[in-house]
C-alpha cells in the first residue's frame, strides 16, 4: 500500500486504527493488475462468439471481470463501457455495433488506459474500421474528462488554497461546457465487474450519472460481484478485500433497489451465478448480471390505448405503479403504452396491446386522468358509434378477400 493510500489516526484511548482510500487501493491493485496477470481479480466467464479471437493475448490476460454483457449489445448503437480496463469488452463491442455503431471505454488507470490504446490501430485494422475511444474519468462523475483537467494541472501547479480554488472553478467549467460524455447521448452502459469498487460515499452518484449519459428508451446492463449478507466492518476496513471486488460489493436487494432509486424501470436479473465465487465470514459473493432501462419520466396523455397482461401471474405491478391482473383490459396512458408494446421493451413479451380503432393525435390528445378506473371499457377503444355487424356465411364458405 502507497503512503497516501493510508493514514494512521490515534483513538481515545491511544491505541491507532489505519483508514485508507479504497480509490488509492484499486488503483494501485490494477496497475500492477495492468503489469502482470492477477489470478484472483477474475471470476471465471465464458463469452458470446467468437470475437475473442482477434484480441491480444496481452488485452485478453490483463482484463478483469464477472460477466459477459456484451452480449446484449445491438448493431448500430453507442456503448459506453465503465472501468474498460485493458479493453477486452470494448473490442469485442466494436465488432458487434459494427461501423455505424461507437464505444467509448472510461477508466481513471493510466496503465490500463495505455494497455487499452496501445491495440486500437491494430484491432481497427482486422475489423476494418475504429469505431473505440478510451477516455480517462471516474466512473462516478462522467463529466469530467481528467486528461484536460490534469493537463491544466501541469500547467498550473496548485501550491495554495487560491489555487485550489481556481481548480474547482475550471473542473466545474468543464463538466459544464465539455463534459466527457453528454447528458442523453448513450444508448447503452455496460459495466464488468467495476462498481463494487466505488467508494460507498459515492455510489448513490453513481447510478445518477448512469441514468443521465443514457438516452430515453436507454439501457444499462451490468455484470457485478453481489453478496447475501452485508460485508463486516472488518472486511470493509481492509484494502485487499476492497481492492479484489468483495468487500464493496452490494448486497443482492440493495443492488436491484439502488437501480429504482436511480429512476430505471423494467429492472432484470439476467444471471445470477448459481454457486457462489467465494465465501467469506460465512458471507457468500457471486456473480449477477442486470439490465434496466431508462424513460419512464413525462406527461401522461390519454389516448384511449390499454394493455392486457398474459399470464401465468394472477397480477403483477410494473414500475409505476400499474396493477395488471391477468386478462384485464387495462386502461393506460400513450407514455406506459408505449414502454410496455415497444418491441425493445422488457415488458412486451408478457402484453397484448389495444391500440383504439380510431387513433389520436399526440397532440390533440388530453391529459391521462390517474384517478379514472383502471379498465378500459371496449367502446373506449372501438368508439361509441361502432355498430358495425360481420356474420360468417358458413354455406358460401370463407371468402378469402374478407376473412382469411
Amino acid at each position: 500500500m502507497t503512503e497516501t493510500s493510508t493514514i494512521q489516526q490515534q483513538g481515545k484511548t491511544g491505541s491507532s486504527t489505519t483508514i485508507y482510500n479504497p480509490e488509492d487501493a484499486v488503483l494501485e491493485r490494477y496497475q500492477e493488475g495492468a503489469r502482470q496477470h492477477q489470478e484472483s481479480l477474475c471470476c471465471p466467464t465464458e463469452y458470446e462468439g467468437n470475437y475473442l479471437e482477434i484480441l491480444p493475448q496481452e488485452i485478453i490476460e490483463k482484463d478483469y471481470g464477472c460477466g459477459d454483457p456484451t452480449r446484449y449489445v445491438n448493431v448500430g448503437e453507442t456503448v459506453v463501457d465503465l472501468g474498460s480496463g485493458a479493453g477486452k469488452n470494448c473490442y469485442i463491442l466494436a465488432q458487434k455495433v459494427g461501423a455505424e455503431g461507437k464505444v467509448i471505454g472510461v477508466d481513471f488507470n493510466d496503465e490500463m488506459l495505455g494497455l487499452a490504446r496501445k491495440y486500437r490501430s491494430e484491432i481497427g485494422a482486422k475489423i476494418g474500421h475504429e469505431n473505440v475511444s478510451f477516455v480517462k474519468g471516474k466512473i462516478q462523475d462522467l463529466k469530467l474528462d481528467l486528461d484536460r483537467a490534469q493537463a491544466w494541472l501541469q500547467a498550473n501547479p496548485v501550491d495554495s488554497i487560491e489555487a485550489w480554488g481556481a481548480f474547482e472553478v475550471v473542473r466545474d467549467r468543464l463538466r459544464q461546457e465539455e463534459p466527457l460524455i453528454a447528458d442523453n447521448s448513450v444508448d447503452v452502459v455496460i459495466s464488468n465487474c467495476v462498481l463494487n469498487l466505488v467508494r460507498p460515499q459515492d455510489k448513490k452518484q453513481l447510478f445518477q450519472e448512469l441514468y443521465r449519459v443514457l438516452k430515453r428508451g436507454g439501457r444499462v446492463v451490468i455484470s457485478d460481484i453481489v453478496c447475501d449478507e452485508n460485508p463486516t466492518p472488518e472486511m470493509i476496513a481492509d484494502p485487499e478485500l476492497w481492492s479484489g471486488c468483495l468487500s464493496g460489493a452490494f448486497r443482492e436487494d440493495a443492488f436491484l433497489k439502488m437501480f429504482e432509486e436511480a429512476g430505471f424501470y423494467g429492472i432484470e436479473i439476467l444471471v445470477r451465478q448459481s454457486e457462489p465465487w467465494q465465501t467469506i465470514n460465512g458471507i457468500e459473493f457471486r456473480s449477477m448480471t442486470v439490465r434496466a432501462y431508462k424513460g419512464k419520466e413525462g406527461a401522461c396523455w390519454e389516448r384511449n390505448q390499454a394493455v392486457v397482461y398474459k399470464g401465468p401471474w394472477r397480477q403483477v405491478c410494473d414500475d409505476d405503479g400499474h396493477i395488471l391482473r391477468r386478462g384485464d383490459r387495462v386502461a393506460v396512458c400513450d407514455k406506459t403504452f408505449q414502454i410496455m408494446t415497444n418491441p425493445n421493451s422488457p415488458y412486451s413479451k408478457d402484453i397484448i396491446p389495444i391500440s383504439p380503432y380510431e387513433k389520436i393525435a399526440l397532440e390533440q390528445a388530453k391529459e391521462f386522468d390517474c384517478k379514472r378506473s383502471s379498465l378500459r371499457n371496449p367502446r373506449e377503444t372501438k368508439g361509441l358509434d361502432y355498430r358495425i355487424t360481420e356474420t360468417d356465411d358458413s354455406e358460401s364458405g370463407c371468402n378469402t378477400e374478407s376473412c382469411c
